[in-house]
């Protein structure tokens, strides 16, 4: 199958702009950035560091499922921040969704999100075999 597909999930929040949550391609999934935004609401959760990554992870996690993949068959992430200093709290939710061999990472602190996001988390994955 060498043709892009277009992947979503009703457990994630829809695009907020023209592209897609992930796209998959061969055995490999993109995802686009997630932010802390509850897909229930639409809306962002709490104003904290600790909230905002864990409904991010999961938003991550409901999308990666969605394409086929898994937390687990995650090979490179990149996450932005607003603030490097909510780095170690950061990591310690990134460790509870990567408890064991954890992919390869890129953070990077940014001067602004979408929707006024403290947090927001892309992803690349295999599919399940």
């Amino acid at each position: 199958m060498n043709t892009k597909k277009i992947v979503s999930s009703p457990n994630a929040p829809a695009a907020i702009g023209p592209y897609s949550v992930a796209t998959r391609f061969q055995s490999l999934v993109f995802t686009a950035g997630q932010v802390g935004i509850d897909p229930a609401t639409g809306e962002l959760v709490a104003d904290d560091i600790v909230t905002q990554t864990h409904q991010v992870l999961s938003n991550l996690k409901n999308v990666l499922e969605a394409a086929g993949s898994s937390m687990e068959h995650v090979l490179k992430t990149t996450v932005y921040l607003k603030d490097m200093q909510h780095f170690n709290r950061m990591n310690q939710v990134y460790a509870e969704f990567f408890p064991k061999d954890p992919p390869a990472r890129s953070t990077v602190q940014v001067s602004a999100l979408p929707k006024g996001a403290l947090i927001e988390i892309e992803a690349i994955a295999c599919l399940v075999s």
